[in-house]
């Protein structure tokens, strides 16, 4: 089944010549309207109509998601505000977050973009689907219900959290379908076990995941335990959210990028290098559609590979396999992407506190904890009539998380010089 079914299944040679047109345009436009990027231009002494193939896309600079920063809060925007109806944000501290708008234009595409994932999964207007990505600044919620109802299905919009009244509502409402993080998906599973509710016998038969890494053996466990089919989906919110690729129904195996809304590029994390399609690397991404902040050679992060063989459900859009890794400090809990130095960032704010701290990751359940041992001055540490004090640090640290970050760690206050020679500040020991 096909969304748009025309330009889901373009011949390469017309998809190709309909991405360099989109590229010519958004260069002009962005070379004019966005100061970032002329000035990233001229210094790289290239102007949009040096543009002339696709291959002339590697002469440009990237755009990395500290240059996002720099420009906080609409700096990279190409539209005046009065254009702008949505705004969604990535967590992180005053200045550190990321902003992303949305023109009416953009919405719809959005919206036709994750409705296209919809129907790759093999979903109808029949379909009733149980939307568990978190609804707010984060991008999942509102861009799977918005593409929902586009199909016409009808949409449950239950949000993160809750588990038994999700298990609950899973059992009364009878959903076909549930959107939401894999990790999310088996702590339902084990909840719904706990109530002694069978979830197998619920009328789920497909899960639409993503949000965070996930292996082949959580993909099988996942659709052993509900007994559906578990398809990946992929997108950034920095790019426009959920709807950049998805997995579809007939191959699962491998994402198709649409690429008649991006170009995807794969480079040597190392040197910037683009490497050939099929090969390792990080994934770049051009936005080709997006009014209100369109991105050129967006450095994702992410490292994958891209599928070049042809797809038996007939989309002409190449592939991408699952996402693993990382080529930078980011970890993605929950869904949530954190970087140490927005931790940092925090951690100074408040007195009494050394600047050595370690981040222990690890699985609770299916679902991933956030410990924080942090050191704290002699002072506070040695004195026996400071354990007040030092609750009221734990408690700061662990609302200043939640509050900028949108995660609740478990905190350890350990004494001077623990530490400084603990070695890595990051233990991930999911990955082990």
């Amino acid at each position: 089944m096909f969304y748009n079914e025309e330009f889901e299944t373009l011949p390469r040679e017309a998809l190709k010549a309909l991405q360099l047109k989109r590229l010519q345009q958004v260069m002009q436009r962005v070379y004019h309207t966005v100061g970032f990027y002329k000035k990233s231009f001229d210094a790289a002494k290239i102007k949009p109509s040096d543009i002339k193939t696709l291959g002339d896309l590697k002469k440009l600079p990237f755009v990395t998601r500290n240059d996002m920063r720099d420009n906080y809060p609409y700096g990279l925007f190409s539209v005046p505000m009065s254009s702008i109806v949505r705004l969604h944000a990535s967590s992180g501290s005053s200045g550190g977050s990321t902003v992303f708008g949305y023109t009416k234009r953009d919405i719809e595409t959005w919206s036709d973009l994750v409705a296209r994932c919809l129907v790759a999964a093999g979903l109808t207007k029949n379909d009733i689907i149980h939307n568990a990505f978190s609804y707010g600044l984060f991008t999942g919620g509102l861009g799977l219900h918005y593409g929902a109802e586009k199909i016409d299905a009808s949409v449950i919009p239950m949000s993160g959290g809750n588990a038994k009244r999700q298990v609950s509502i899973l059992k009364d409402f009878g959903p076909t379908a549930i959107c939401c993080t894999p990790s999310y998906a088996l702590h339902l599973a084990q909840e719904a076990a706990a109530m002694g509710v069978d979830i197998k016998a619920f009328t789920l038969r497909v899960g639409i995941l993503g949000a965070e890494p996930w292996s082949r053996a959580m993909r099988e466990e996942i659709e052993k335990v509900f007994e559906i089919t578990a398809l990946d989906i992929y997108g950034l919110s920095e790019v426009i959210g959920p709807g950049v690729a998805m997995e579809c129904i007939e191959a699962h195996n491998g994402m198709h990028i649409f690429e008649d809304h991006f170009i995807v590029e794969t480079i040597d994390p190392q040197t910037g290098e683009v490497l050939a399609e099929g090969e390792e690397g990080e994934l770049v991404f051009t936005t080709l559609t997006k009014e209100a902040n369109p991105l050129i050679r967006y450095r994702s992060g992410d490292i994958s590979r891209l599928i070049k063989e042809p797809c038996r459900c007939g989309r002409s859009h190449i592939k991408m396999d699952r996402v693993l890794k990382r080529s930078d400090d980011m970890l993605v809990i929950s869904g949530t992407n954190i970087f140490p130095s927005q931790i940092e960032t925090i951690l100074v704010e408040i007195k009494g506190l050394e600047p050595c701290y370690q981040l222990i990751v690890d699985k609770a359940g299916a679902l991933d904890s956030l410990e924080l041992q942090v050191e704290v001055s002699d002072k506070i540490f040695s004195d026996s009539g400071s354990v007040k004090e030092l609750q009221k640090i734990e408690q700061r640290i662990v609302k200043d998380m939640l509050d900028y970050l949108g995660v609740e760690p478990r905190v350890k206050l350990v004494g001077p010089n623990t530490l400084s020679k603990a070695g890595d500040k990051v233990i991930d020991k999911r990955r082990t």
